[in-house]
Formats: structure tokens, sequence, C-alpha cells
């Protein structure tokens, strides 16, 4: 492939077609023809006006930041041979990605080819590069690509929040895909389990895998923590969600020289230990209050078992969380009273409230109101309240990167029945979601969403100009806005010279 080279004679920068050829190993560049010159750094085709038109117009801006993340960190060297397929889907899930089907049509409107040194982009290949995805040791992969983060970004992990959800499929032949409880409450879709770590101060993904539909999520945690171990990560706290913390969890990070910091559900068991304390949760003491941005906990700790180790128990009172839930409740009761009086049918799940006659059973009313607005957390080592509930009720570092998971990066629903090719397209937004928490990262003094970032980068067009006569080719970048100009500096000084120079080919 030719391509446009600038060299300078005596002070001023000319322009000549050549062409890169491989010579006994060594790359070597062939005259071909000359083009024109650049004064004051702008290209001037050695052609009338009128023998230049415009060929091609390429979506090119947000394609330069992704792929600049991803040579930061080495993603190409890492992704093997195919690597130039697996980050043209990449970059498509970040931007527009639809189907499999539709992504030869979409790399021919972006300046990939350029970007990537790919030509083409067939449905075969695409293919067969998930399936190479697939044959790695995708935890081996995994653990290579973050130790390159790590590095790159001088990360001091002194935390991993852990966290499940669960998306569906077309069709009901993946071995993978099996009924289980749909965390969107749908019924009767085939599942699978994605369980994901992210970094406990910037939200940079770790690791993830995929599990059954029907695998429970305290089960995908222990699956897990074989594969942490070969992380080498230096002994922190572990956050999970109240699904995921279980005795046996907990042992096995201890045994790591990691805390756990986990939300426990109240279990009977656990509503017998709590029922003598709630008491003194609800005196509302002033020394017991901890503020957070929207709400705000009264806490007590305590001593508390869970399994054979001894840890703190947390035990939280959110008062108006617990005025709402007992005045909605009882809203729905009094207009089931009234529905009842109407002869109309009520929701099945408010008959246990109300007798025959429409009357409230109190002692029906009165358990299921004795632990609303309480929640548990479980700590191994005793943190000062004050410090681990924002911690704790903070996490939704994962939470918000399986939102931009299924709704940005378009995880869902997966179109794929073969099981490797399901795990493949699984680790594919898994590196999408990598790219995006890298750019927010950057964009960080910004305030900028990495979202928005690319939606104002969207209109940065590479245009392709040709001389008709000579048949020669150059490009031009779309001027860039004062925004954007902001959100290449945030992200790299090199960035905001690139769209400055001429690049042609």
């Amino acid at each position: 492939m030719s391509f446009i080279r600038k060299y300078r004679v005596g002070g001023k920068v000319y322009l000549a077609e050549v062409e890169s050829r491989r010579i006994d190993g060594k790359v070597v560049q062939r005259f071909i023809r000359y083009v024109g010159r650049e004064p004051n750094g702008e290209a001037k085709l050695n052609s009338s006006l009128s023998d230049v038109e415009v060929s091609e117009v390429r979506l090119w801006g947000p394609l330069l930041v992704l792929h600049h993340l991803a040579e930061e960190i080495g993603l190409p060297e890492h992704l093997g041979p195919y690597a130039k397929e697996i980050l043209s889907m990449v970059y498509a899930h970040c931007l527009d990605y639809r189907s499999l089907n539709h992504m030869r049509r979409w790399f021919a409107r972006t300046d990939l080819s350029w970007i990537l040194q790919l030509e083409q982009l067939t449905e075969d290949r695409l293919v067969r590069a998930m399936d190479f995805l697939e044959q790695t040791d995708g935890e081996k992969l995994q653990r290579t690509i973050f130790e390159s983060v790590k590095r790159f970004y001088k990360l001091k992990t002194s935390g991993v929040i852990y966290d499940v959800t669960n998306t569906y499929f077309y069709g009901k032949k993946c071995p993978l895909a099996k009924p289980g409880h749909d965390k969107e409450g749908v019924r009767g879709r085939p599942l699978i389990q994605i369980g994901l770590g992210v970094t406990l101060k910037e939200g940079i993904p770790v690791f993830h895998n995929v599990f059954d539909g029907n695998i429970s999520d305290s089960r995908t945690l222990h699956d897990m923590i074989t594969a942490f171990r070969s992380y080498g990560m230096r002994s922190g706290s572990s956050l999970y969600d109240r699904g995921i913390t279980s005795a046996r969890n907990v042992e096995e990070m201890a045994d790591l020289g990691w805390n756990t910091i986990g939300g426990l559900p109240l279990t009977p068991p656990l509503q017998i230990f709590c029922r003598p304390l709630l008491n003194r949760a609800s005196e509302l003491r002033f020394s017991d209050r901890v503020e957070l941005k929207e709400t705000t906990f009264y806490v007590t700790t305590h001593d508390y078992q869970l399994g054979k180790l001894t840890g703190t128990l947390y035990l939280c009172f959110n008062p108006q969380q617990q005025v709402n839930l007992r005045d909605r409740r009882r809203k729905r009761i009094f207009q089931a009273q009234q529905q009842l009086r109407e002869g109309k049918m009520i929701t099945p799940e408010l008959n246990k409230f109300l007798d025959a006659r429409g009357e409230v059973r109190l002692a029906a009313l009165q358990q299921a109101e004795e632990f609303e607005g309480y929640s548990c957390i479980f700590s191994l080592k005793r943190v000062p309240k004050s410090e681990l509930i924002p911690l704790y009720f903070g996490k939704d570092l994962v939470e918000k990167a399986f939102h931009t998971l299924k709704s940005v990066i378009r995880l869902r629903p997966i179109r794929h029945w073969l099981e490797q090719r399901v795990t493949a397209h699984v680790f594919i937004c898994y590196l999408a979601y990598l790219l995006l928490s890298l750019l927010k990262y950057r964009l960080l003094p910004l305030n900028v969403s990495p979202e928005k970032a690319l939606d104002e980068l969207d209109t940065m067009y590479k245009v392709y100009l040709r001389d008709s006569k000579r048949n020669l080719q150059i490009s031009r970048i779309v001027t860039v806005t004062k925004k954007q100009e902001e959100i290449l500096k945030a992200i790299d000084q090199k960035l905001l010279k690139k769209t400055k120079m001429s690049c042609s080919e």
C-alpha cells in the first residue's frame, strides 16, 4: 500500500507518494511520485482545484482515542494474530455494535482500515477471531492485560468489588443458558451469569467469568477465588453484595490475606441475633449517625461469628427508608380494602394482610414491617463505621459497569448459541468496558463521561480527497472544536498533535 510521506528541503516541506517494501528482512521505502508541498503546515496538492474531489468521509475521532488507549496497555500485542479483528469488534461495542453481520458495513464507514492497517474485514475472519479468543487461556490473558493496566496507570490495588449479573439469549440451544433468577424480574428467559471484579477506587475491571444461568451468586465467587490467587495482588478489602457473602467465601479470602466487607441477608437466624439490638438502633443516637450524599444511616456495631471466623456486624438503620416502605405498603392495603368493598379482586400478595371481612391482620403487618429500614454488613476486620458505610454503599461501580455493559456496550441479548462464541462475545464486551473505564479515568479532571466524550468526538471525521487526473489521494481531518481539544488534551497531548498532522495514504 502506498502512502504520502513528508520530507524537508531547504526549510520547506514537500509531499511524495512512497511505498513500503520488505527486502532481506528490512522495510525500505520506494519513491513513486511527487505530490505537492506543505506551506504553513497545510498540504497543497500539485494539481488544479478542479481536479480534486471528495472520495470518502470516514469516522475517525472516537476510534483514534480508543486505539490510543488500547495501544498504551499493549492490547494489540496481547490479543495475538487476530488482534485487529478483535479490536474492531471491541471498538464497535464501544460505539455502535449491532451484530456480527453488521460489522463489515460499519467497518467500511470508519477509518479502521488505516488505524489498524487492516485492508478488509470479513465475517469469516471475525468468526475465526472469536474462536481463537475462546481457545486462549482466558484467565491468563485477563491477568496479563490487567498487569499491563496496573503498570501503565500505576494502580495501587487496595481492594476489589465483586458482583454478579445475568443476561438473556435469543434461542435456547446454548448449553450455558439455564433458567435462573433473572435479576430484571422477567420469567422464562434462558440466562447466563457473569461475575465481574473491578478495582475499589477506580472501577477498572480486573477479571470476569461466565457461568451457567442457574449457578448461585456465592458459588461464582468461590470459583473465581482460585483464579484470584494467581493475580498476586497485595492484601486489601473485597466488597460484595449480600447474595455473594458466605462463610466459605469469607474464609477463603481470609486465607489470601484479604478482608471481606459483605452484605448479609436478614435470614431467620440473623433476625434472631438482631432482634434484641433493634431498640438501640432505633434510638437515633448522634454518635451512631453516618451521613451519605442522599441518605443517613444510624449504625451500631456488634461482634458476630460467620462460620468459623469472628468479625464485626454493622447493623444499619435508615429511618427515612423505613417510613417510605411502611407508608407505601399501608397505602396499598388501604386501597385493597376499598377494592374489596366494591367487590373487586386485589393483588394476591396483599391477601395475607386482610381477613375475610377486609380487616387488617396486625400481626402479619407487624411481622412484615419489623426489619424494614434495616440492613446488615459483615467485616472480618473492625473498620470505623464512618469509613465502612460510605465504602460499602458507594460500591455501585460494578452496578454501573453492568449498566454500561448492557446498554452502551450492547452485551445483550446474546445471539450466539455455541458456548465458545458466547464466552468470546462476553470477553469482547469486557474489553470494551475496560477501554471505557480507562477513558473515564483519564477524563476525571473534565468531569465528562466516556459516552459523552465519544459522542462529542463523533464529528471528527477524516475526509479523503482524490486528484482525479493523477489518481492520488490525500486525507484531511475536519476542524477540531474547542470542546474536542479539551477532551483530547485530557486523554493525551499526543492525540491533539496527531489531529494537526497531515494524515494521508
